[in-house]
């Protein structure tokens, strides 16, 4: 009987830090968190704080370059990573081995990128003991990564872990069928299956004939893509998110320069609707997908260190984002582009907000053709999407975009101060689309606590 008082006696008195705290979130007892230490902070659509609660501490990244003649074509993957974890560990002023995991989303290294994160790793600074692996769900690698953590966190394996997306497009080639993979004689056989290998180009072709998408408005949201990324590349937008990388260039004499790399390069302010009109289509003579309107091949990094909100408050750890509420959802492979139309609404509705709730969605430009159908389809306001352009413009780095989204969206609720939430989504090769929403709480609540143990 002594004991349970001792123990109620803590839990109490965790509650009570916590229900007094400005935050509403100081807690020093040891992880896991029992239920009765999670503090009930009412939020908007009956969103409710709790201790147990995965919030995100930091998010870097670097810029983004275009492969094969960007201001990267000559870095490897592994310094492009180690420059995002050494950018959020010193950034939170976190001991690095009380990160319990780390995951990295990754598309066309060999391995995805198991060997490159665990060279990172050391290059950065973090001990042996931290363990890491590598997740390829294709263009949501680097949101899959997020969900993974947060998962491992939620479930109480560890308390702290690091999610990252990293892609050099420059360095590996991307191909439909990759060189000795072995196609199943089978996949003629079945419609679906066959329909997985086909070009993600003929899939956004598809989406436009099937649901009427012009070139017109195809074109359209390129020039918006450019011209918004080209107003928050001016205006600094992206300062505090982009992580300066110095590294080495080759010049096309094979002579090599050193440089620091601190901006998106392939952000085009001069872009029009004339000169778009002019591309010629790519993958099929009389379609309407270009060069002009699909994403950008990229070379980048992103990383993404998480936490509960217990070990926030106990580790003194700012908050500049909740994970809400994540969903993956299967669509038919010959238009995947539709994804983020189906996995949106399921997120949504696991977080219990509405459309209407969300102030910005970071939806991914991978082709122009399926972005246009996504949020006409769901009816999200056009003003709410990718406010500073998408990867039409900034580019698409497969296993690091989702990451880079998860990057951009809080640092851009962070800019605007007040207490909002975002959605991040994106479809997927094969057919598939995902989405996770997060909440920035607000410029009010920069630290968990000043609690530390």
């Amino acid at each position: 009987m002594e004991r349970t008082k001792v123990i109620f006696g803590h839990l109490n008195k965790c509650a009570n830090e916590s229900a007094g705290s400005g935050s509403g979130v100081s807690c020093s007892v040891p992880w896991p968190v029992p239920r009765q230490c999670s503090a009930a902070l009412s939020g908007a659509a009956g969103v409710v704080n709790r201790q147990d609660d995965v919030v995100i501490v930091s998010a870097r990244r670097t810029a983004l370059c275009k492969a094969k003649r960007g201001q990267f074509k000559d870095t490897l993957p592994d310094d492009l990573l180690s420059a995002v974890f050494t950018a959020v560990i010193e950034e939170t002023g976190l001991e690095p081995s009380l990160i319990g995991d780390i995951c990295v989303g990754n598309v066309l290294q060999p391995g995805s990128a198991a060997t490159i994160g665990r060279l990172a790793q050391f290059f950065s600074g973090i001990t042996e003991d931290v363990p890491l692996s590598a997740v390829n769900r294709q263009c949501s690698s680097g949101l899959q990564a997020c969900a993974n953590i947060t998962a491992g966190i939620k479930a109480g394996y560890y308390e702290i872990g690091l999610a990252a997306g990293v892609e050099s497009m420059s360095l590996n080639s991307m191909q439909g069928i990759p060189p000795g993979f072995a196609v199943n004689p089978r996949v003629m056989e079945v419609d679906k299956a066959q329909q997985c290998l086909m070009p993600m180009g003929l899939t956004s072709e598809n989406i436009a004939e099937q649901y009427g998408i012009s070139r017109e408005q195809q074109d359209q949201l390129a020039v918006d893509s450019h011209l918004k990324a080209a107003n928050a590349q001016k205006n600094g937008y992206f300062v505090a998110e982009i992580v300066p990388v110095t590294t080495m260039l080759q010049d096309k004499d094979g002579n090599e320069n050193k440089i620091t790399v601190v901006e998106d390069d392939g952000i085009r302010a001069g872009t029009s609707m004339e000169g778009l009109s002019r591309l010629r289509t790519v993958f099929k003579e009389d379609g309407t997908t270009t060069a002009g309107n699909s994403s950008q091949m990229t070379d980048g990094a992103s990383a993404v260190l998480l936490a509960s909100r217990c070990a926030a408050a106990r580790h003194g750890l700012p908050v500049l984002g909740v994970m809400r509420a994540y969903a993956v959802v299967g669509c038919p492979p010959d238009i995947m582009g539709i994804g983020p139309a189906v996995a949106i609404p399921e997120a949504l509705q696991k977080a219990g907000l509405s459309i209407d709730d969300i102030d910005i969605f970071e939806i991914n430009e991978a082709f122009a053709s399926q972005a246009v159908y996504c949020v006409e389809k769901l009816g999200i306001p056009w003003h709410k999407v990718n406010p500073n352009g998408g990867a039409v413009a900034i580019g698409h780095p497969l296993g690091c975009t989702g990451a880079r989204q998860v990057t951009t969206l809080l640092h851009e609720l962070k800019r605007r101060g007040k207490r909002s939430f975002g959605v991040v989504s994106m479809c997927i090769g094969t057919g598939m689309g995902a989405a996770a929403v997060l909440e920035y709480p607000g410029i009010n609540s920069k630290v968990a606590t000043t609690t530390k143990s």
